[in-house]
């Protein structure tokens, strides 16, 4: 028997809650629309009306379809060329979320979702479902057919381990334009020395070109290795730009809640990267180039207004 139209738009009420989720647990938004989609198909096989309370039930389905993708991808990721980095969402994204309060703008952070990858699936789950859903343990528990015992202790492992390497500090959609500017007027100086000044003692900067854009393998690591870097990354070049298809304009937005530079040619986004603020300067600056996590961002690029004259081109 089908889906009625309420049973349909039942799920459409849903399809929101459930991305954000699904985004948070898997780091990817592709992979999150396919896992609302398999849980759409659940729901349409289910006896629908036989089912209590739906939300619970579609957040089981959901969460399940999720924990079995985080373990096909930790063996996908041992293959993956390069260093695997999350998938960028640009401001006014739906797919970020609720972002009421710090626990859940930090829950998709770019900083965050980087230290999420140390958690276990069953880890990252309880993260996510505790810290930026709001979900009583009691619920949490029968969700992954756990006990609430099991589900406080995993949350405590979980925030143990993202907290051990979390330093970022929250910044405002203003305060990160400004920080944006600032990087990009030292970067394209030409000289190391205000990047260095920018920059936390320990600070990294990795790329993420998936095997389709050269980003080097390995994370620079320290101010004066990662402001080199940045240097030559910001100097214009004929052959960047033969390489990207044209002239790179770069433009000063937030990803994922995050002070980030996006790089745009001709509509298309071929890079952004986000800034990792903390109270002693820039810790990290996480560039992801791989084109098949760009695709949503250059969409809403296209759809979102954003533009305007760049700060730079290369």
């Amino acid at each position: 028997m089908g889906l009625s139209v309420s049973d349909v738009q039942r799920f459409e009420g849903a399809r929101a809650r459930l991305e954000a989720i699904a985004y948070r647990m898997l780091g990817s938004a592709s992979e999150a629309e396919d896992a609302v989609q398999e849980t759409f198909l659940r729901w349409q096989a289910a006896d629908v009306g036989r089912i209590e309370v739906p939300e619970a039930w579609l957040t089981k389905v959901l969460t399940n379809i999720c924990l079995n993708t985080l373990a096909s991808a930790r063996v996908r990721r041992e293959a993956y060329v390069g260093a695997w980095l999350p998938e960028p969402l640009l401001a006014g994204d739906p797919m970020l979320g609720p972002a009421d309060t710090a626990e859940q703008r930090e829950s998709v952070s770019y900083a965050v979702l980087v230290l999420m990858e140390r958690l276990s699936p069953a880890e990252r789950a309880v993260y996510v479902l505790r810290e930026a859903f709001d979900y009583p343990h009691r619920e949490i528990a029968a969700i992954l057919d756990v006990t609430e015992a099991a589900s406080q202790q995993l949350l405590h492992r979980a925030r143990k381990h993202v907290a051990d390497g979390r330093t970022r500090t929250e910044v405002d959609e203003a305060a990160a334009r400004r920080i944006v500017e600032e990087f990009l007027a030292a970067a394209t100086s030409g000289r190391t020395e205000p990047l260095v000044r920018l920059l936390t003692q320990d600070a990294v900067a990795v790329g993420d070109g998936g095997g389709k854009v050269p980003a080097r393998t390995k994370a620079f690591e320290g101010a004066l290795a990662v402001a080199t870097f940045l240097r030559g990354l910001f100097k214009p070049a004929p052959a960047k730009r033969a390489y990207v298809g044209g002239v790179p304009g770069i433009y000063a937005t937030t990803a994922n809640g995050d002070p980030a530079i996006v790089a745009v040619v001709d509509g298309r986004v071929v890079a952004v990267g986000c800034l990792e603020v903390t109270a002693e300067g820039i810790a990290a600056v996480r560039n992801q180039v791989n084109p098949d996590k760009l695709v949503r961002a250059t969409a809403l690029w296209a759809a979102g207004g954003f533009g305007g004259t760049p700060l730079h081109t290369l």
